[in-house]
């Protein structure tokens, strides 16, 4: 599938500018019905959403079948929903990325 680059780029910055941190009380309803999907701490969560967007079927699969893609587990949300975690998150119609902010190397 070819993408005009700059129009790729345009689609990236708006990606980027509408990602933020949230807390996981306000997904709640989001995942519900389920369309809140994790995002591993390995992956580049607005790269991932960019793909998402643009329908890369192979880098999809890829990534849920290393485990790195997935719908949010009832267990990761009672965790979250405990700890009142905030993570970041972003939109590609209908889903919410959510991604744990990155551990600390230091």
């Amino acid at each position: 599938m070819k993408t005009d680059p700059l129009k790729d780029s345009e689609l990236h910055d708006k990606i980027n500018s509408e990602t933020a941190r949230v807390h996981w009380s306000e997904l709640e309803r989001h995942f519900a019905q389920g369309n809140v999907v994790y995002v591993s701490e390995d992956l580049d969560l607005i790269e991932v959403a960019l793909r998402i967007a643009h329908d890369d079927k192979a880098s999809i699969a890829r990534w849920m079948g290393e485990g790195k893609l997935a719908k949010v587990t009832t267990i990761q949300a009672q965790t979250w929903q405990a700890a009142d975690s905030q993570l970041w998150a972003s939109v590609v119609s209908p889903f919410v990325l959510v991604q744990p902010e990155k551990k600390s190397l230091h």
